[in-house]
Parts: structure tokens; sequence; C-alpha cells
């Protein structure tokens, strides 16, 4: 028996002051929506399913844990340059894939 796998997607928001916070998250049509208005809008996809699992059991408007904060920056780096910005003083060496799934342990709420 074939287990589903639910889409999931998640929004971030970040003014370049306060750590990133969840401005949207939703699964299966709403992951989808999510999608498309990001695609819609020219907005940058990162697409991470464990990381998207871990940011989703934040509450919407919370920031995201400081235990991530490495991780986010370099999505958000990239993303810029992927536009043609870079943020001041920003490494342009090439992003190194870490799991983030030790963050698991520290974040609220049940895994999964």
């Amino acid at each position: 028996m074939s287990q589903k796998h639910t889409r999931q997607a998640i929004a971030l928001s970040y003014d370049g002051q306060q750590a990133p916070t969840l401005s949207a998250k939703g699964d299966d049509a709403l992951a989808e929506a999510i999608l498309a208005l990001a695609r819609e809008h020219e907005v940058p996809i990162y697409e991470n399913a464990e990381l998207v699992r871990l940011l989703a059991r934040l509450e919407l408007g919370e920031q995201i844990p400081e235990a991530l904060y490495l991780t986010i920056a370099e999505i958000i780096a990239f993303a810029w340059q992927l536009r043609g910005k870079v943020p001041y003083g920003f490494d342009d060496s090439p992003i190194n894939e870490r799991d983030v799934t030790e963050v698991l342990a520290r974040l609220p709420g049940p895994p999964g």
C-alpha cells in the first residue's frame, strides 16, 4: 500500500532588520496556491521538504528559530543573487548544504 505524501509550502517575510517571519503555510491545495502566487510575482522558490516541515511547525507571524538563521540567510542571499542583488558583506562562495533535522529536537510541537 503506497503512502500519500502531503505537499507543503511555506513563505517567509524578511524586512532586512528582524529575523524572517513565517507569512504563509499550507498543505496540498493551499500549498499549490502559495507556490502559484510566488511564481506569479517571480519570487524565487527553494525546495527542501525537511526545512519546510520544520518551518511549518511555526505559527504565522512567528520568527524563524535562531538555529536556522544561517541556513535561511544563505537561502535569502542566494535568492537576492538570482535577482542580481548582493547583500552588503555577502561572501560569494557556494552554499554548503546542511542537514537541518538536528534542529527538529529544538522546535516546539510533535515531529512530523
